[in-house]
């Protein structure tokens, strides 16, 4: 009996969150996913069912495909600096003897991630201006006139010019996570593993890496969810263009339902997206876990 009235104790302690989640989370889920079979024009309420056409006009669409590639793109690139990146700074940051160095650098990094990222965006806009802007005055400056770009205006260029600006505001934050986490090895493993004569590079292989692997795949997970979410820097600076060459499925999902009208594509793209980040998630559990087993 003591039992039981624990566990509804429990249940409605629990409850109101749950009621929450539910009405917030999987109910928009399950309803977006009713929306994907409507030919839906928002302006006029007209809709029309139309099954997985939506589905198939997804698998045909060019832009959908090279905004898959984009967020992919995105994703490689945010695990190499973001986290192995951010990783191998924080150790070195970390073997500072000086603690008030090691203050003074952790805020350093961490600034840029201070600065939201509409604000960010916007600042890089005016870095990569072609005309007035300061990056092709630098490498006109050093001798490198030759590399000079209309960086967010040429296809070629627009993308990368973007992830760039992302890395650098982003960057200092995965490093003071990775921070914390090198703080919490015992020094005492260092100390033995000077003892035996490791060397650094030995010590951060064979010692660091090891011992934050919790932090590393918890970072990969937040780190590839976030790149298939990319929204407000492709906005700020491009909105997709030059010709959709910087179209990642956020904007694309954007400028299909707001712009072209087709609520029902972009809730089928809001769908794949979805289960995307789902999927994503759900690994990255799945691998936590099963090192946690052989631990």
């Amino acid at each position: 009996m003591r039992t039981i009235s624990k566990r509804a104790l429990g249940l409605a302690w629990v409850m109101p969150a749950l009621v929450l989640v539910g009405v917030f989370v999987y109910f928009p889920l399950v309803e977006n996913l009713g929306f994907s079979t409507l030919k839906w024009d928002i302006y006029s309420g007209s809709q029309e069912y139309v099954g997985l056409e939506n589905y198939r006009d997804l698998i045909d669409d060019p832009v959908f495909w090279s905004s898959f590639g984009n967020n992919v793109l995105y994703a490689v690139v945010s695990i190499a600096f973001q986290v192995f990146g951010a990783l191998v700074l924080a150790a070195l940051v970390e073997s500072i003897r000086s603690e008030r160095w090691q203050r003074r650098l952790r805020a350093i990094y961490f600034i840029p991630s201070a600065i939201s990222m509409t604000v960010a965006g916007l600042l890089f806009y005016f870095i990569y201006e072609p005309n007035l802007g300061p990056l092709n005055h630098v490498l006109q400056a050093v001798g490198l006139g030759r590399f000079d770009h209309s960086w967010l205006g040429q296809e070629t260029t627009a993308m990368p010019a973007i992830i760039a600006m992302s890395q650098w505001q982003g960057f200092g934050y995965s490093t003071l996570l990775f921070a914390v986490a090198v703080q919490r090895i015992p020094s005492e493993i260092y100390h033995a593993a000077a003892l035996d004569g490791t060397g650094p590079i030995r010590r951060f292989l064979h010692v660091t890496v090891p011992l934050v692997r919790e932090m590393t795949g918890l970072m990969m997970m937040v780190t590839i969810s976030g790149a298939f979410q990319v929204f407000n820097e492709v906005m700020v600076m491009t909105s997709g263009g030059p010709d959709n060459s910087s179209q990642v499925l956020g904007t694309w999902l954007y400028r299909s339902g707001f712009v072209r009208n087709n609520f029902g594509y972009a809730a089928a793209i809001a769908t794949v997206l979805f289960v995307i980040t789902l999927g994503i998630a759900m690994a990255q559990l799945w691998v936590t876990r099963r090192r946690r087993v052989e631990w």
